[in-house]
């Protein structure tokens, strides 16, 4: 499909009512957990199209432009509060999280495995392990403040066991930033996965950074603020590969393009039939704000959509699914790599004095005293061993014990 060839509606027709945006939510529990990570991910579209809208707005002189783009905001807001209304509200903050980390290690996997760009799948796979790591923490968590086998809640289509450790994931901040893509000369499917994981793990951060002091313990409050700090990494390690030469016409204009092709893979991949007429609703909507987009780029620059885009056709579907064995060989041959600089290294490569370690020291301290450690010793002492859901023996040998938390894997020498 190429959605420059679909005839758009008129632009005002994509507002909605109020009650149009009471969307019915799905049932936590007989919902297939896709409809949910999709949701969650088509949230996080929408709040970087707004957000980024706002940036444009901010740094605009010109108000009819201005105008145009309070235009196109105000229905991706809605857009927004419809995705929302999905979540039911008998689902509490640390099941939604679970959701937040089955999309981040799923998603990610999923375009990792089809990325073209070999730099770019390398970002992708070294943040893969962490979010899963982020994952098999909250889940322990979940059993023992809620009671509740995360298992379920992901369908058992994703494993639940530790990786790369979340206190290895503290590194100094610079070594999180990488080279932008090669701007026009970049495939468009690396084009449209780099806009697609800054903007899902930007909603994580959001998540946490904004829902994370309501926890009602201390100890969880805790791991959403260290997870929460390594998810701020994750967005500066994302973020640094987008191409920075582009306009912010030219930006506008991609930012709709990647909400098309994320509205026409959840349709074409939604089993939810409810879900299914909100993606296919929202598609329509972005065609006419993708149009909107060309013409103020033609406009304003005298530029024609095809400078940015040369083709308007979109790539395979990004379908969702279970990912395990891919991440299984992620984490066999990556699990003690950390970055360095604007690559990557096995920690026990680096130079004593390298700034990983000082930063460490800096932010750790004792391991006794970091949360994502302590939620699992505490879930050891008091269920005799950890929390997970794994379909084999775990990959890697220094974390089968399921009655010791490993703090030195990819950490110490």
């Amino acid at each position: 499909m190429n959605p420059f060839e679909q005839k758009p509606r008129p632009l005002e027709a994509g507002f909605m009512n109020w009650k149009d945006l009471a969307a019915k939510p799905y049932h936590k529990r007989e919902t297939d957990p896709y409809t949910r990570v999709r949701a969650i991910l088509l949230n996080g579209a929408e709040f970087e199209a707004v957000w980024f809208s706002h940036q444009f707005h901010r740094h605009c002189p010109d108000n009819d432009l201005r105008r145009e783009l309070a235009l196109l905001r105000r229905q991706e807001q809605q857009q927004q509060k419809q995705i929302a209304a999905l979540k039911p509200l008998d689902e509490t903050v640390l099941e939604h999280t679970i959701g937040y980390e089955q999309l981040a290690v799923d998603l990610t996997a999923c375009m990792a495995q089809c990325e073209p760009d070999g730099y770019v799948k390398q970002a992708l796979d070294f943040a893969l392990l962490e979010d899963f790591d982020h994952l098999y923490r909250y889940a322990d968590l979940l059993e023992m403040d809620e009671g509740v086998h995360a298992e379920d809640l992901v369908g058992r289509y994703t494993e639940i066991m530790p990786a790369r450790p979340t206190i290895a994931h503290h590194r100094w901040p610079a070594d999180s930033v990488k080279v932008p893509i090669r701007g026009k000369k970049a495939a468009l499917v690396t084009k449209l996965h780099v806009n697609i994981i800054t903007a899902a793990e930007q909603q994580t951060m959001n998540y946490y950074m904004n829902l994370g002091n309501f926890y009602p313990t201390d100890r969880g409050r805790r791991l959403y603020t260290e997870i929460g700090m390594v998810e701020e990494q994750h967005v500066t390690h994302y973020g640094s590969l987008l191409d920075v030469k582009c306009s912010w016409l030219e930006n506008l204009l991609m930012h709709e393009y990647t909400e098309c092709y994320l509205y026409y893979s959840a349709f074409e991949t939604e089993t939810c039939p409810a879900a299914k007429k909100i993606w296919e609703l929202h598609l329509e909507q972005e065609i006419a704000h993708l149009h909107h987009a060309a013409r103020l780029l033609e406009k304003y620059e005298g530029k024609q959509w095809q400078q940015v885009i040369p083709d308007g056709t979109f790539p395979d579907v990004l379908a969702l699914g279970p990912n395990i064995e891919y991440i299984r060989g992620v984490l066999a041959d990556t699990v003690t790599l950390t970055a360095q600089g604007e690559g990557y290294a096995p920690v026990a490569d680096l130079d004593p004095n390298a700034d990983f370690f000082r930063y460490q020291e800096l932010v750790n301290g004792p391991a006794s005293g970091v949360a994502s450690h302590r939620v699992i010793q505490d879930a050891i002492a008091e269920n005799g061993r950890d929390y997970r859901f794994e379909t084999a023996e775990h990959p890697i040998p220094a974390l089968r014990c399921r009655t010791k938390d490993n703090t030195t894997l990819g950490r110490k020498v």
